[in-house]
């Protein structure tokens, strides 16, 4: 039976992989790993988190209900590790930055609404005291989980698995240990503390095929630390990644993209997670929401207006997307990537992935504020939704202009509104089709491109560093 995937992208010259079986490790050879072993399935999104989606939204139109959630930004607290360029989360909630939800109300938030997927953000998720049992109790009520980390913490979490893994079977166990290990992604001492029952959390997180790392990944190495603002946390996402692949994880990725990204560099970075075993990626325009400037000119003391991004450089940035999903496992609807393209226009459907946090649920979206609602139902029925979105060009409120993100149009595509004949049959032939083969030519990516100094835009060097030198 297959275990998992294991990469060594440390290798020189053609990459070595391996599948864990329960009679040993087995190496494959290139010729085996492109024609389609993949712990996720054959299908871009497995057929079972498709069906259990399709279900619901079928289950929602069926009863004639014209407003529901399809997935849950859930922000159990809004305390994180970094300070990334472009998040205004810290800045907006700063009066509450101590505070978090309780499991309960956590819990309660994906009943009341009852998406069925639920995107733990924040702030960093993995921070949060109950994040064991807040994705136990998610994926108990069936909802498929996705965890958005910025990756820091992440080796930490799956090292408490692993410690519970070896005491309940130590001869399974053991061989991942020693590929960890061989591999860099743990140390002597912590293999040696697993193997010595030091007790980690008390309901770990494990590998589910109804759970995603959710990886946040905004480019290589160099202009990646740049946003996040810390030196050495792309090194430490691509650990935690490879890490995830050889126990056994399925691993996403999320990527904004600004107005001086460089997507050829983006294609490079697919490239490598592909290689890398990563599941899929979802990608969406950097958006100057209130928040993220006042951040931005206040606390970096830079122009926003250099930063994000216009609704017309989102469609230049955009232009190649559709060809990008033929070769990138992205996830989520040709006609949202079509929209990203400015080949057609799709209102927003904000109320279809509603944000709950500390605060209760924020309204209108994810990204503007102009109330926190006591339930999801007030927040439907409150909220002006007449007056958001751009409509025919327009933008009904200022803050919409430049407003592309997925958070507010891919529920547009998904539901159907704005639909045009073709559309259904696109978005089963993308969703139901091949999931793209892996990118082999990943191998030769240099992901380590250079450092940034100190605190990424406050201090950042110009010059391109190898790592080692």
């Amino acid at each position: 039976m297959l275990r998992c995937l294991r990469t060594s992208p440390r290798a020189i010259g053609e990459p070595y992989f391996a599948v864990f079986t329960d009679t040993g490790e087995v190496p494959l050879g290139l010729d085996t790993v492109r024609h389609g072993i993949s712990y996720a399935g054959p299908m871009r999104f497995p057929l079972a988190l498709t069906a259990r989606i399709a279900g619901a939204i079928i289950g929602k139109k069926l009863r004639g209900i014209e407003k529901f959630a399809t997935v849950l930004q859930l922000e159990p607290l809004h305390t994180c590790n970094l300070t990334c360029t472009g998040c205004g989360r810290i800045r907006e909630y700063s009066q509450s930055l101590k505070d978090v939800m309780s499991l309960e109300d956590c819990l309660g938030a994906a009943e009341e609404c009852g998406a069925p997927m639920v995107s733990i953000c924040g702030g960093e998720p993995l921070i949060y005291p109950h994040i064991e049992d807040l994705v136990a109790g998610l994926l108990a009520q069936k909802r498929i989980v996705y965890i958005c980390t910025n990756g820091v913490f992440m080796r930490k979490k799956m090292r408490d698995y692993l410690a519970a893994e070896f005491a309940a079977n130590p001869a399974r166990t053991g061989p991942k240990i020693e590929v960890l290990v061989s591999e860099e992604l743990l140390t002597p001492e912590q293999a040696a503390e697993i193997r010595g029952g030091k007790p980690g959390a008390r309901n770990p997180i494990a590998p589910s095929r109804w759970m995603y790392w959710n990886v946040h990944l905004d480019s290589l190495e160099r202009t990646h630390d740049l946003i996040v603002e810390r030196e050495g946390v792309f090194k430490e996402c691509i650990a935690a990644i490879r890490m995830a692949k050889i126990l056994g994880y399925q691993v996403a990725t999320n990527t904004t993209v600004y107005r001086e990204t460089d997507m050829r560099e983006i294609g490079r970075m697919f490239d490598f997670l592909s290689w890398l075993g990563v599941d899929g990626h979802t990608i969406s325009p950097g958006y100057d929401y209130d928040a993220a400037k006042e951040d931005m000119r206040k606390r970096l003391n830079l122009e926003p207006e250099n930063f994000f991004l216009t609704r017309e450089m989102t469609k230049e940035k955009f232009k190649d997307i559709r060809a990008w999903g033929e070769k990138y496992n992205l996830f989520g609807t040709p006609i949202y990537l079509d929209f990203l393209a400015g080949r057609r226009d799709l209102t927003c459907s904000a109320w279809a992935i509603p944000t709950r946090n500390v605060r209760g649920w924020k309204g209108p979206c994810y990204l503007m504020t102009d109330a926190h609602h006591a339930s999801y139902r007030d927040l439907l029925d409150k909220t002006p939704w007449e007056n958001y979105g751009v409509v025919n060009g327009k933008a009904r409120d200022p803050r919409c202009e430049n407003c592309m993100v997925h958070c507010g149009y891919e529920p547009s595509a998904t539901l159907g509104r704005d639909a045009k004949p073709g559309d259904t049959w696109a978005n089963i032939a993308f969703n139901f089709g091949a999931k793209p083969a892996r990118r082999i030519e990943g191998a030769s990516v240099d992901p380590f491109n250079g450092v940034s100094a100190g605190n990424g835009h406050k201090t950042g060097r110009p010059d391109k560093q190898p790592v080692g030198k």
